[in-house]
């Protein structure tokens, strides 16, 4: 459901969303503040299956489902069980010339630390294992609080974490990186393939299916009710023209200070009217970046041995060889992740960096779009690491054949890190036009 039917309605919901006579009291309820364009917004009331978008840019502001508690509890038990299993069976296994080995799913970062690559078998266990097992257990501890309609301690805390921690779980992403990795061996020994391998494919739609489920409008309204927006705040406006932020964690909307800073009444989060040095720190993080992906390319990502001739292999060294293998398919996944995203990523970012600092009336919607896709691919160009993680883990035949992590593993898991940071560090508002209020235009220039 999309509020370009809604944003001009004055008539007021409570909190039960039932239309009530309008008052100062009720008019001051429910607003949202878009965190792409910073439009001032009220929401519609909204049925299960119904979402509500900024009818300014589109973003999705809220998402309501059925029985919200229930469904996410659900997904997150059962995504925690597979993920146990994941990590207590054979996750993949191969055989040649009479020599086996054999893998669990821990492996594939602890073996990494053996190659003195201690930072890349952290980013693996961290983004496959730790991360998804900690948010799980966070979505469990909050929803059984809330099916028994108590808080229970640090509840808060916990939603906020579930926000921040959503962007570096990378289940999925691993699951594309085994599948490259098998097809890369297939034709050089007998794979297969163990239980921890399927529990992990449940666990990763288990996974997507729980991020999907979380109602987070309905989670913090269960969890601290909803504070009335500020007085004289105006919706179908800019909100710091009104020194007004909404939080991007809980939704609220605030009222900031004099210097266009803030701390949400609900949940604690800073605010601010435009990201401080937004640009800046974007440039040096894509600077980093720019200059860590030359080593990436350059040097090895990692050595093949086969009856002890070396093979170092890069990135593109990789695509090259598969597409001559015959698995066109492989090759242009691990070109378009290892390649053409990294630098595409760097390019867009560097232009939405350009552009912000000036008119911003010429198509912010594209734009803002342009934002959201740099945003959503970057993570996966992590399945090149974890095709070094799996391949080095299981592929260790003595002498017959082995397989060791290059110099630019660590420094492509740098780039990925770095543009990420780099598209979070980014205050896509800047793309829009500038407020005029002194105290905006002082945070939008130092942004």
């Amino acid at each position: 459901m999309n509020l370009r039917s809604a944003k001009t309605t004055s008539e007021p919901f409570d909190q039960d969303m039932r239309p009530v006579d309008p008052t100062p009291r009720q008019t001051r309820r429910r607003l949202r503040v878009c965190h792409e364009c910073d439009w001032l917004v009220a929401l519609p009331p909204l049925r299960a299956g119904q979402k509500a978008d900024c009818p300014r840019c589109g973003h999705t502001l809220a998402t309501r489902h059925q029985q919200p508690a229930e469904r996410s509890l659900a997904l997150s038990i059962a995504a925690l069980v597979a993920l146990v299993l994941a990590v207590s069976f054979d996750f993949v296994s191969f055989e040649v010339s009479g020599v086996s080995n054999r893998i669990e799913l821990p492996q594939t970062a602890a073996t990494l630390i053996g190659f003195d690559q201690p930072l890349v078998a952290i980013s693996v266990a961290l983004t496959i294992m730790v991360l998804p097992a900690v948010y799980l257990a966070g979505v469990i501890w909050l929803h059984a609080g809330l099916i028994q309609r108590i808080r229970l301690p640090a509840s808060r805390y916990i939603a906020r974490a579930l926000a921040h921690l959503h962007p570096w779980m990378m289940a999925d992403v691993f699951i594309i990186g085994a599948l490259v990795s098998l097809i890369k061996i297939s034709g050089l020994a007998s794979v297969t393939l163990g239980i921890s391998f399927w529990a992990f494919c449940c666990f990763a739609v288990l996974l997507l299916a729980t991020t999907q489920s979380i109602d987070s409008d309905w989670m913090w309204f269960s969890l601290a009710g909803e504070p009335l927006a500020p007085e004289g705040s105006r919706t179908g406006t800019v909100a710091a023209t009104q020194g007004l932020s909404g939080c991007p964690t809980c939704g609220l909307v605030n009222r900031l200070d004099g210097q266009g800073h803030g701390r949400c009444r609900r949940c604690g989060e800073r605010l601010h009217a435009r990201l401080p040095h937004s640009l800046q720190r974007t440039w040096a993080l894509l600077f980093a970046s720019a200059v860590a992906y030359v080593p990436a390319n350059v040097f090895p990502i990692m050595t093949t041995t086969y009856l002890g001739s070396s093979d170092p292999q890069t990135i593109i060294g990789g695509v090259v060889e598969l597409w001559q293998a015959g698995s066109i398919p492989v090759a242009l996944v691990i070109f378009v992740a290892s390649v053409l995203v990294p630098v595409g990523k760097l390019i867009a970012l560097a232009w939405l960096c350009i552009v912000a600092r000036r008119s911003s009336s010429y198509h912010p919607v594209t734009r803002t779009r342009l934002y959201r896709l740099t945003e959503f691919i970057g993570r996966w160009s992590m399945v090149d690491i974890f095709v070094v993680a799996i391949l080095v883990a299981l592929i260790r035949a003595d002498a017959l054949m082995t397989i060791t992590p290059g110099p630019a593993a660590l420094a492509f898991a740098s780039v990925v890190v770095l543009t990420m940071l780099a598209a979070i560090t980014f205050d896509p508002r800047l793309l829009w036009k500038s407020p005029p209020l002194e105290t905006s235009d002082k945070e939008a220039r130092h942004a």
